[in-house]
Formats: C-alpha cells, structure tokens, sequence
C-alpha cells in the first residue's frame, strides 16, 4: 500500500473515482427490476455521492437462480483447487493494484478516517483473500479407522448458494471475511451490503470477475433489509446466510432459517466489551495506548470495541491520567485528512442515538472526564464517563460510538462478575503483570476473543466470533471459516 497522501490528493482522488450504481448479477451490472433507487451520501458532508440500484425480492430471486446454475454446472465449484486458488490470487492482485482507489471509495461512503482505510482495512482485506487462496490446496479430507473390509471416506463439499449479509462499520473488510472461504470453498454467494455502505462491494465483485471468477458466482444486491435481507434468508435455494450487524436483525434470519428450508445460519452480532486493568500492571502507560486505541478506533462503531473499561481503584487516576493525555492524538474532523483518526459517524439517526446517551450520561450525574462534545450533528468527540454502575444503560447497552465507560472493582472475581455481566459475550481484554491472573481472567471471562495485555481480533489464523447473544453458529476468519461454508459428506466402500 502506497504511503499516506495529503488532504487535497485525496479529495482529487475522490472527485474522479467513477462510483459503481448498479446491482452485479450475472457478471453484469443491472438496474433493479423496479427501477428504483436510492441515494447513498457522505456522511460527514452530507453530499450525495450517487444514486444506486434498489434491488427487491424479484432480483434476489434472479440472482440465486443464476447463482444456483452457476453452482449447479461446476463452473465454479469444479474448477480444481488450484485453478480456484490461482483464480482468487489474482483477484486479491487486483484489488492492490485499486487499493487507492477502494481506499478514498470506502472514506467517501462511510465517514471512516482515510488513514484507517488505506492502512489497516484495505490491506487486511487483500491478506484476507490471500489466506484463504492459499489454504484452498492445504485443507485435507479423512478416512476413517473401519478396518480392511470397507473405505470410509469423510471429505467437504461446498455448501452451494449462500447468503452474505454485511454491517456498515466495515463494509470492505467484512466483506472480504466472508467471500474469501466462501468462494475458496467453492461456493457461489449473493452479497447484501449494507444500505449505507454500498460502493465497494460493487466494485469489488466487478475486479472478481475482471480476475476470472465465473459469472453467477459473485453477485451483489443493494437495498434494503426488508427489500433485500428478508427474501435472502427465506430463499429456499440459499443455502446458507453469514450475518454481520445488530442482535435484533440476527434473530431475523434464525426465524427465515425456520420458516424456509432450515438453511444454516452464521451470526456476528454485537458486543459489549470489557478491558480489565489489574493493579500490578508494569507500564501504565502501554496500557492506557491500548484501552484508548480498543474505545475509538472507527469511532467505536466496532463491535469489538472496549468499550467498557473495568479498573482497579489503586490504579484508577493514574491510568485515567495517562488516558487523557492519549485521547490528544485522537483528532476529529474531515476523513480524507489524513492528520485525522475520529471520523464522522455513519448517519444522522445513529449520531443522535450515540448522542443520547451522553444526555444520559447527564441525566445519572455520571461525571464526563473526558470529550463529550457534538459537531455538525454527526462528529461525535471521543468521551470518557466516570462512575459507571452496573446498573447504567451506558453499562449494559451496546452504544456502538465513540464512549468509554469506567467502572472501579478491587478484587478480580469482583472484576470477573463485572466482565460477564452483559447479554453479550465478543470480545475482551485483560491487563495484568500476575500469570495466574491472566489465566484465570481469560478462562473466566465469557468471550469469544481474550486478549492479554493488548487490544486485537487476533489474525486471519485465529477464528472470531462471540458467546450469548454476539455470535451463532460459526467464526469468520480461520479454517473454520472456511469449514462453515462447506458440508461434510461420508462415502462408505464397501471391499
């Protein structure tokens, strides 16, 4: 990836880019059966970046019939591991020769800092696809311990059509999370982004077909949930749905799975996640990077995010100090500024939701040390809020913005019961200098992802996913990933 450009290079970049409109089915973009449309704007400006294609039910019905005859002749699926694998390499070269330009196109549609874009989220998603090429070759298939009178073969096939539902926080990367094991697997997939977020997935699915995956393999649908998401999940040719986004709308597509074919279901849903400081810890300061970089990396849209700082009372003004001093590098403003980390948040109706709970924050007389302040309706200022009890909707709801909340413990089974109180279970964070305490706070802490002395997701290696009410049915990331997206078959010869 290419260094970091200044503000008016990318504001160039972003006033050439030709943006995408239309839905890809087919190896084609298409208008909507309907006609419509909507508008798909900048939010951090307000200005309508284009009108794109709104899909219904008629087109999702279009694109998994030829998605399922796509699958159905092999034209995909049968290719040879290798060819599969040499077919997404280049893919994934495509998208780093576009990287820039995928890069200002995500900054555009979603508000996220174009530092963000073009250093972490582009590239990873590159690495994405690459992973997943190469393990195409490397994932062997069973036999099983029957004796010398018989063959048992237990190999994988691939799933057949499947359903990606992506969040707006991540458009690209998720994304990518799920069309590398799903395509390395074999499988062919209809792709709804998000409403908001829609650019890049089209043109991604257009460079995967400039690459060479085959027509009717890669299909993406803007629109709606309801116009989109709910015929997706009650197909009776999907056969399966990887969800990413809210814990409401992921209970939607377990009630589509019930009420049409019993298709499988992958859920990633929300979070609500705790960094635990312990009192030996040896540098404070690390820490504090940390816990400021887990709160407000993509303005806390990031379910993932630490968003609910649980600390020591011997160690709590020290580490808040050093906080304060951290939250200095996290500036706020336009996206394409490089010199900017805070972007805008996604939209007018999620910065007033983020927004209100700064007013409740005031209604509990909770104490503000830190940000706390709005700009043009839709930047929101990274906050601390101090005094948080286990009682507080700051405590319990997933804000899903750029706010920390604090909240003091002074053993670690007190700190243990605090981390697990909440519906979700994502990810976590623990900091400690004590061995026995960093095992007993990872094993103890209910999440799908502990970390210990740091903030992170772990890497494409490592799955990703949640316990309770954050996750269902499957991990994005990893050779599980790529499990998920195939069935497992026994094929017993008889000697």
């Amino acid at each position: 990836m290419s260094k970091l450009l200044t503000v008016s290079e990318y504001t160039a970049i972003a006033g050439k880019i030709q943006l995408p409109t239309k839905a890809f089915i087919d190896g084609a973009f298409r208008p909507s059966s309907s006609g419509k449309t909507f508008e798909t704007t900048n939010p951090a400006t307000g200005q309508v970046l284009a009108e794109i294609t709104a899909c219904n039910a008629s087109d999702v019905d279009f694109a998994v019939a030829r998605a399922k005859a796509a699958f159905d002749d092999g034209r995909w699926q049968r290719r040879s591991p290798a060819e599969r694998k040499t077919t997404l390499l280049r893919f994934a070269d495509l998208l780093e020769r576009h990287a820039l330009e995928l890069a200002v196109m995500e900054s555009l549609d979603s508000g996220k800092p174009i530092r963000e874009c073009q250093l972490t989220d582009i590239p990873e998603a590159i690495h994405t696809i690459r992973w997943h090429a190469e393990l195409i070759d490397k994932i062997y298939d069973s036999t099983a311990p029957v004796g010398s009178n018989a063959l048992a073969l237990v190999v994988r096939e691939a799933i057949g059509v499947v359903g990606l539902v992506l969040p707006w926080n991540f458009p690209l990367l998720m994304l990518a999370w799920k069309i590398a094991p799903s395509l390395a697997a074999g499988c062919s997939i209809v792709v709804k982004p998000a409403k908001e977020t829609s650019l890049t997935a089209l043109r991604v699915a257009e460079l995967a077909h400039e690459a060479g995956v085959p027509a009717g393999v890669f299909n993406v649908l803007p629109g709606s949930g309801k116009e989109v998401g709910e015929p997706l999940g009650m197909h009776m040719d999907v056969s399966m749905v990887s969800f990413t986004g809210s814990t409401d709308t992921g209970r939607l597509f377990l009630k589509y799975a019930a009420d049409s074919n019993l298709k499988r279901i992958v859920l990633e849903c929300g979070g609500k996640n705790p960094a635990v400081v312990m009192n030996d810890v040896e540098d404070l300061d690390v820490v504090a990077q940390h816990v400021v970089n887990g709160a407000f990396w993509n303005m806390g849209e990031n379910c993932s995010a630490s968003s609910r700082l649980i600390v020591h009372a011997e160690v709590k003004d020290e580490l808040m100090e050093r906080i304060g001093v951290h939250m200095r590098e996290w500036k706020m403003g336009n996206p394409l500024d490089p010199e900017n980390r805070v972007g805008s948040m996604i939209g007018k109706s999620h910065f007033e939701k983020v927004r209100s709970y700064i007013e409740q924050a005031e209604t509990e007389s909770l104490h503000i040390m830190f940000g706390g302040r709005t700009e043009k309706e839709i930047f929101v200022e990274p906050t601390v809020v101090d005094g948080v009890g286990q009682d507080s909707r700051l405590f319990r709801e997933e804000i899903f913005g750029p706010i920390l909340t604090v909240t003091t413990f002074t053993g670690i089974n007190e700190a243990i019961v605090l981390a697990n109180d909440s519906v979700y279970g994502l990810a976590a964070s623990v900091y400690t200098s004590n061995l026995n305490s960093a095992i007993k706070l990872s094993r103890e802490i209910r999440a799908g992802v502990v970390t210990v002395n740091c903030f992170g997701e772990g890497d494409i290696t490592t799955p990703f996913g949640g316990y309770k009410e954050s996750g269902f049915g499957g991990r994005d990331k990893s050779i599980w990933a790529h499990d998920q997206y195939t069935e497992l078959k026994t094929i017993w010869v008889d000697a």
